[in-house]
């Protein structure tokens, strides 16, 4: 038990072997054969066939080495573990994977019937008609592109052996699927699996289920010699093989009356799940509900589809597609507004759903969605209808004439957006997660709990609400992160759970407490927990709808200065809005956005990654363009502040943020940018071709 675990590299074993990867060559192809050199009793070679339980990780179709098919370039195909490094590093340049290889899917722009891993096909009211009836029509095909975790440790596992248990270390958001994937692949127990979490760091979910397959690999190792075996990737190995914010491309017609009001919507999804489907339904049905946005729609059509390419499983990234979908939803918008000749936030305010009770995939909303507040707040932060008003007169005013060539170009976008706190779906769990607090004779509560938080805060606020609630002093409540089996189940650190959903079980078990404490002996223990509720979705398949029933909202303003000979941008500002309901700590909340709207600026505006061929160019991770502390412009940030339930935040940046950039980028160059990353090439290419229609 701990209640601070550190990074895994600085656990040392005495004894331990070392263990590296052998990787598919070929995106796509038959695996032949793997062929090495003759290596000493030191040095094992592991391959598919040893696996002595199931070769796949637990609700997750990924194969834990792969056998016959080969999906991706760099997919795990053997673990070759020895005690030596260097040597063990000489060996594994020796082994030659042979393969046959077949023509790769790369692009997910087609939805091919063969590569269709789920779908959605929505229809709510009469479309058909409201787009035979209306005004104008507008389309636009909007396109994200993945991004980089960039955790603070590579993604590693160490795996001790002994004939009572096999003890994992490894830093990851959610330890019970790393205990049940390994007890899976091992053929044992759970019981006989010990996981111990190491720090993640902030991992914007990119240690949510990828530790579980490392870990695997370190368990194979050390089930197989009986020893300790450590295995933990290098910076590139992580950078170009594990999973990445999965790309999406939306594209949407909407029909309008005569002032502007949504009659119908037409929506058609792609989106890039990589070579195995993880988190396919969850994904898929975010991102065809942020492609609403927070407006009022009378009649929809979606076609969604999440696609298999032959690159690495992609999945979610602080969220889990509610971003892609809000910022294809939120350019439209400003591009309807713009056609229109209407100021966008105006736009948005006539068309918010800030009275609607309930949200078009089924879930009922609790609480008002103060959409209209909110951009008036972050309008009068920014001042934004002066600054709209001022650049939109010199946007008007440059297409008519050849500016000052020393004139810089300003522009700026305002976008809203929403989350909930949860998953939709859930797996084998069943989504029902616990904590356990105990109260000892001496007056000591404890909380225990399989949660990894990314920081301390989470533990600091239920120390205090135990305090609070118990009359105690918050030294004496200690919080401990517990391994599976030791602690109850409490599901991963993601989707705002640890703010929302865990924290209002600490406070139920600490009232029942309260209860019991003058009528019981002590100690007392209670254990609390989390039922998903079972609701019918837009296409009749079970969701817990309480995943979307108490929502937090935002509206970001985004302002920029653009260079006019070179065309680089610059931030001059972002504003952002929040209803989170109660706020438990001020400080933390203010942190968390603050942290999360730099990870969305850094995603719309240079954070530049593709596939080419099906691989991540080595260059790519020495090019990889994250912000820098030079890079981060003010951040403004203010609060609705009530007393309703507390609400996750981490996401509402990541999904209004890069929409206000591209309108702003939009509105300075006057060109319509429809695609994130907006990297200052693009800007400069769309500049170079503004000055060519300019009349001289």
């Amino acid at each position: 038990m701990k209640d601070s675990p550190g990074f895994i590299s600085d656990i040392s074993i005495r004894g331990t072997l070392l263990g590296v990867t052998l990787r598919s060559p070929v995106s796509k192809g038959q695996l032949k054969s793997i062929s090495c050199p003759r290596l000493p009793n030191a040095y094992t070679l592991i391959r598919a066939e040893d696996i002595p339980g199931k070769n796949e990780l637990v609700d997750h179709p990924v194969p834990v080495l792969a056998k016959d098919e080969l999906s991706y370039f760099g997919q795990p195909v053997a673990i070759l573990v020895g005690p030596d490094e260097a040597r063990l590093e000489e060996y594994a340049s020796q082994c030659q994977v042979e393969a046959e290889k077949e023509l790769p899917a790369l692009s997910f722009n087609a939805a091919e019937e063969d590569r269709i891993l789920a779908k959605r096909e929505i229809l709510i009211g009469e479309p058909g008609k409201a787009f035979s009836e209306a005004a104008s029509v507008v389309t636009g095909a909007y396109r994200t592109g993945i991004q980089e975790h960039w955790y603070s440790e590579p993604v590693g596992a160490i795996a001790v052996y002994s004939p009572e248990a096999m003890l994992i270390h490894t830093a990851t958001q959610w330890p019970y699927h790393v205990r049940n994937s390994v007890s899976q692949v091992l053929g044992i127990d759970s019981e006989k699996v010990l996981v111990e979490p190491g720090c993640t760091g902030i991992p914007l979910d990119g240690k949510l289920w990828y530790p579980s397959l490392i870990a695997c690999h370190a368990a194979l190792g050390s089930w197989i010699t009986k020893k300790p075996v450590t295995l933990i990737l290098t910076r590139e190995d992580d950078f170009r093989y594990s999973p990445k914010r999965n790309g999406a491309e939306i594209h949407i017609s909407t029909a309008l009356d005569a002032q502007g009001h949504l009659l119908g919507t037409d929506i058609q999804v792609m989106a890039d799940m990589g070579a195995q489907g993880i988190f396919i339904d969850e994904i898929l049905d975010r991102i065809c509900l942020g492609s609403l946005g927070s407006y009022k729609h009378q009649n929809i059509k979606i076609q969604g589809f999440a696609l298999k390419t032959n690159v690495p499983p992609q999945g979610p990234f602080a969220g889990f597609g509610l971003s892609q979908g809000f910022f294809a939803m939120e350019r439209h918008g400003s591009r309807i507004a713009d056609i229109l000749g209407q100021d966008p936030a105006e736009w948005r305010k006539n068309n918010s759903v800030s009275r609607q009770k309930s949200l078009a995939i089924g879930a009922a909303v609790k609480d008002p969605i103060h959409i209209e507040a909110l951009l008036d707040t972050t309008a009068t932060m920014s001042d934004y209808h002066r600054k709209w008003a001022s650049y939109e007169l010199l946007r008007i005013r440059r297409r008519g004439e050849e500016g000052d060539p020393r004139e810089t170009f300003r522009g700026i976008g305002i976008a809203c957006a929403y989350q909930g706190s949860g998953f939709l779906y859930s797996g084998s769990d069943k989504g029902a997660y616990s904590v356990e607090i105990t109260l000892d004779k001496d007056g000591a509560l404890e909380i225990k709990t399989s949660m990894v938080p990314s920081n301390g805060e989470d533990f600091d606020i239920w120390r205090n609400i135990a305090a609070e609630n118990l009359s105690v002093e918050t030294a004496s409540v200690r919080v401990v992160c517990a391994s599976p089996g030791i602690a109850p189940d409490s599901g991963p650190d993601t989707l705002s759970r640890n703010s929302t959903i865990l924290t209002k079980l600490v406070e139920k078990a600490c009232q029942d407490i309260r209860k019991q404490r003058f009528r019981d002996p002590l100690p007392i223990t209670v254990q609390r927990s989390y039922r998903p509720s079972r609701v019918l979705n837009w296409e009749n398949k079970t969701f817990d709808a309480q995943a979307l029933s108490q929502l937090s909202c935002a509206a970001a303003v985004v302002e920029v200065e653009i260079d006019p000979l070179e065309y680089t941008p610059k931030i001059r500002g972002a504003w952002i809005g929040v209803d989170a309901g109660k706020i438990l700590s001020e400080t933390r909340a203010r942190r968390s956005l603050k942290f999360s709207a730099i990870q969305a600026l850094g995603w719309a505006s240079r954070e530049h990654l593709a596939y080419e061929d099906g691989q991540i160019p080595l260059q790519s991770i020495y090019d990889y363009d994250i912000p820098s502390p030079k890079d981060i412009p003010p951040i403004q940030i203010d609060f609705i502040w009530n007393d309703k339930s507390p609400k996750g935040i981490e996401e509402l940046p990541f999904s209004c943020i890069p929409a206000a950039y591209a309108q702003a980028v939009s509105q300075a160059i006057d060109h319509p940018f429809e695609k994130i990353p907006l990297t200052a090439r693009d800007i400069w290419e769309a500049g170079k071709l503004k000055k060519q229609e300019t009349p001289v």
